[in-house]
């Protein structure tokens, strides 16, 4: 996911990203991204940083939904609903107890 998330910022016109190591895991345990934008108060940043910070947020939103947040399943369906532009594929949901069947 760091991998996706840091391309997408870059592709949108971060001043900088940053794919790295670590995340308090352990060195070699996880992979995270970061990334800056310089913000100078035209409207060119502007729109970067709405379009850099949609992206950022709703990457980590929509992880959470696949994991089973409700809230954020909910939050992702709100935004495509209202917005044409995001497309998040929905988690598929298995009843418990088939799986308890199982």
């Amino acid at each position: 996911m760091a991998v996706s998330t840091v391309m997408g910022n870059a592709g949108r016109g971060c001043t900088w990203v940053a794919l790295h190591n670590g995340g308090g895991v352990g060195f070699g345990e996880a992979i995270n991204c970061g990334f800056g934008l310089v913000l100078d108060g035209s409207q060119e940043a502007h729109d970067k940083a709405l379009n850099i910070l949609s992206w950022d947020v709703m990457n980590g939103v929509s992880r959470r939904s696949w994991a089973g947040n409700q809230y954020a399943k909910q939050t992702i369906q709100d935004i495509m609903q209202n917005n044409n532009k995001v497309c998040v594929t929905l988690p598929n949901e298995v009843d418990d107890k088939l799986i308890d069947n199982l």
